[in-house]
């Protein structure tokens, strides 16, 4: 049996909150992301100038924490975590070999907003264009691999036998220190 999409979409929409968490997870235990993304390149992440947070409260209200700015410190972030919230959106620097990516990423709908691929060469001449356009894409498809590959392996832990006693609790540990 098919689930509905509405339906689908309010059971499984946490799914991208914790994806985003334990992205943050990852970047501040300096876990091996390269390893866990299959790039043949070094793959390493950075939580860039904005991260949203949310903390269902009970009463069916929600808290919203949003921390922005270049030097923000992400205290009000973990604070917000000690008391139940998940990351809903974040941006983030991510760096593919010398290559780097900017982008905004929604826990929610995984819609990735303001991507800044790595500059190309774009001296070419008109006939040239088409390449261009080539080169452009397989640059995002990259970054858009290494995030469909980390969301699998994600799913892969969030689905085993030890999640509770294994991941679960070193992301509460981090969460904690």
């Amino acid at each position: 049996m098919m689930l509905d999409i509405a339906t689908a979409y309010n059971k499984y929409g946490f799914l991208g909150n914790e994806f985003l968490t334990w992205i943050w997870y990852l970047v501040e235990t300096e876990q091996d992301i390269t390893a866990l993304s299959n790039s043949e390149n070094p793959v390493t992440f950075e939580i860039g100038n904005s991260i949203s947070l949310e903390n269902n409260l009970g009463d069916k209200s929600k808290e919203k924490i949003t921390i922005k700015g270049d030097q923000a410190g992400l205290e009000e972030g973990t604070t917000a975590l000690k008391k139940g919230a998940w990351v809903t959106d974040m941006n983030l620097i991510c760096r593919i070999g010398e290559e780097e990516y900017k982008f905004s990423i929604k826990g929610e709908s995984f819609n990735i907003t303001g991507l800044k691929p790595p500059a190309i060469d774009t001296s070419a001449s008109e006939d040239e264009i088409e390449g261009l356009v080539i080169e452009k894409t397989f640059l995002i498809m990259k970054v858009i691999n290494v995030i469909d590959t980390l969301f699998l392996k994600f799913i892969e832990k969030r689905i085993s036998e030890t999640w509770q006693t294994s991941d679960l609790k070193a992301i509460r540990d981090w969460i904690q220190s």
